[in-house]
């Protein structure tokens, strides 16, 4: 399938620079898989599509102000891209500059914090900091990481605006957009009403906001994430599926990561094992999902590979339905933006705008390996 094909016209002005005040107050749309058929609501409106019974899980990494600036020491200024930590001193990194740090150089920051480049590993920087403490560097110099398509400068509301309010586990360069619309009260409610909740880690990277650069969608390869996936959601899982209630993934990490956890364990959504490590599943129409019911997610990026995802759920021509109507009826677009509730597309049939009909899907079609 074509690239080009996920494309849609979307009006710059639709895409969210601030979140809505009252998180649960931004506009919800639901969309049925089977019948494409989609309703107006807002997210507080959650509440009634959720049944007793129901698991919803969540993706519970918190953001860390991953952005840091400094000079290098031949004097000219740079700014760090947190990738992700791989040991107490050392990162990953992307490195914005005139000229790139070759291996030995050093990178200067406040109060005698410094980096050196130890190595490069493709486009990222291999940094050593002269501190144990990588993370209080970045928790105390750093900046939130807004995304490419916010144009602002991060404020101090940022750090409270741009993370889950359940998010406790910091690694994550960008947040599980998803989860910004629940607030603690929600969450109250939701659990009174007999859904049960549990969480997963996926710390995002900036790898998700990378895009797709092959014509043809099944050339293209997912950029590799570690996920956790514990005994005590795929126990959860089992029992929900066998009690014959409805799994919830709230957000596409959640998604990628239950997903993952299915391939990894070679199982269907009853057998799953805990999974601990890496994955860079690739999600896309002929995709057949072992573990999810419905999906709560935000509005994504023309041609990214979370339409993408969104598309092997929903269905094609049903997603690209419903992105048309959130244009025309302005919803609000991205990470700050709005949200939709997405049934599962269960019958069979759907076919891409030349008229090929897409593969019925093994676990593995879809697996950017």
């Amino acid at each position: 399938m074509k690239l080009d094909e996920f494309n849609f016209d979307l009006p710059h002005e639709l895409i969210a620079q601030y979140p809505v005040k009252d998180r649960v107050s931004c506009r919800l749309l639901k969309l049925d898989g089977n019948t494409g058929k989609y309703e107006d609501l807002h997210f507080r409106d959650v509440l009634d599509l959720v049944e007793p019974g129901d698991l919803m899980v969540f993706n519970n990494t918190k953001v860390i102000p991953a952005r840091m600036f400094g000079t290098k020491s031949t004097g000219g200024k740079v700014e760090v891209l947190l990738e992700r930590m791989t040991g107490e001193r050392e990162i990953l990194a992307h490195l914005g500059c005139s000229h790139a740090p070759k291996e030995g150089g050093r990178l200067i920051f406040s109060d005698g914090i410094e980096a050196e480049v130890t190595g490069r590993d493709g486009d990222l920087f291999m940094l050593r900091f002269n501190t144990d403490d990588v993370l209080g560097v970045f928790n105390k110099y750093g900046h939130i990481p807004l995304p490419p398509y916010i144009n602002r400068s991060d404020e101090p509301s940022d750090l409270v605006d741009y993370q889950t309010v359940y998010g406790t586990v910091p690694g994550a360069v960008a947040s599980p957009t998803a989860g910004l619309h629940f607030t603690d009260e929600l969450l109250d409610e939701i659990r009174k009403k007999g859904v049960r909740t549990e969480f997963v880690t996926l710390h995002v990277g900036s790898g998700t906001f990378q895009p797709v650069k092959e014509d043809r969608v099944e050339d293209h390869h997912m950029h590799s994430e570690y996920i956790e996936v514990p005994e005590s959601v795929t126990k959860a899982v089992a029992e929900t599926k066998r009690a014959g209630h409805r799994v919830i993934a709230v957000g596409t990490t959640s998604v990628r990561s239950l997903e993952s956890c299915a391939k990894f364990s070679g199982s269907d959504a009853e057998h799953l094992k805990p999974y601990f490590g890496e994955t860079d599943i690739f999600i896309y129409p002929g995709y057949e999902y072992r573990v999810c019911d419905c999906l709560i997610t935000n509005f994504h990026l023309p041609c990214s590979t979370l339409i993408m995802l969104v598309a092997a759920f929903a269905g094609y021509h049903h997603t690209l339905d419903a992105y048309n109507h959130a244009v025309e009826s302005k919803y609000r677009f991205f990470s700050y933006g709005d949200a939709m509730f997405i049934t599962k597309k269960t019958v069979p049939g759907d076919v891409m705008p030349d008229g090929e009909p897409l593969p019925g899907g093994s676990a593995e079609n879809g697996h950017g390996e």
